[in-house]
């Protein structure tokens, strides 16, 4: 049997993603989880894509939606945008698609299209890209966008009194629904840290690979981690997103 790996906000950064890969060993035989925002920082989005839709032919992949999923496929189905994801990384997305042909453009679409809002597994753990809202669980959530641009959730589990057990009837409601919930969105380099923080049940794996920070991968079973250089170390004449 292999692992299940879970894997942080990538952000156009392709070569610590394969960095990474290499420092876990991943085989064909693990099952891969990515929580979105595979775009939008460093220059390789559009080869990043090009990467994961060959990497789902060849192992078991999960692909979530991210926040930043869904603003570059707005942009390449409809070729409109908020000026302000340009500031956010995409523009440097942008620039990495001019170099693909149609084809090519027409394969990524699909890829954005079957992304995953959110994956329940056998275990009951809950892995999206940044929360829900609706005490009854995300398939009873209202809107379907908070699944890629929610904070309550890790601002709640952050925000925890330790000393409150699940028993209380202060006990947050949505934290009692899964044994576990893995996000990213949120880089917990907000909080100082450059490594997965556990608050509650929640697991943070966007370890702020966008900005200073490495992309992490983690054993969901043993908790194990691997990192990547710093990114902004592998694109020394990149801004990422500062």
């Amino acid at each position: 049997m292999g692992r299940t790996l879970v894997i942080g906000d990538i952000h156009g950064a392709l070569k610590a993603l394969q960095q990474v890969f290499e420092k876990a060993k991943v085989t064909p035989d693990d099952t891969l989880i990515f929580l979105g925002d595979y775009v939008d920082g460093w220059s390789q989005s559009a080869p990043l894509i090009s990467y994961l839709i060959a990497l789902k032919e060849k192992q078991h992949c999960i692909f979530i939606r991210g926040n930043h999923d869904e603003l570059c496929y707005k942009w390449l189905n409809e070729n409109t945008y908020n000026p302000e994801w340009l500031k956010h990384g995409g523009q440097t997305t942008i620039d990495s698609y001019s170099k693909l042909s149609p084809e090519e453009i027409k394969l990524h679409k699909k890829f954005y299209e079957h992304l995953l809002d959110y994956h329940i597994d056998p275990q009951n753990r809950l892995f999206l890209h940044a929360g829900f809202t609706n005490l009854h669980g995300p398939e009873k959530e209202y809107f379907s966008k908070l699944f890629y641009w929610d904070r309550t959730l890790w601002e709640t589990a952050l925000s925890l009194d330790t000393q409150l057990t699940k028993s209380d009837l202060k006990y947050p409601k949505r934290l009692l629904l899964f044994d576990e919930i893995y996000i990213g969105h949120t880089p917990v380099t907000r909080i100082g840290k450059t490594t997965p923080v556990n608050a509650a049940c929640v697991w943070n794996i966007d370890t702020g690979a966008a900005f200073q920070g490495p992309l992490t991968i983690l054993d969901t079973d043993t908790k194990t981690y691997w990192q990547s250089d710093p990114v902004f170390k592998l694109y020394p004449d990149e801004k990422g997103r500062n």
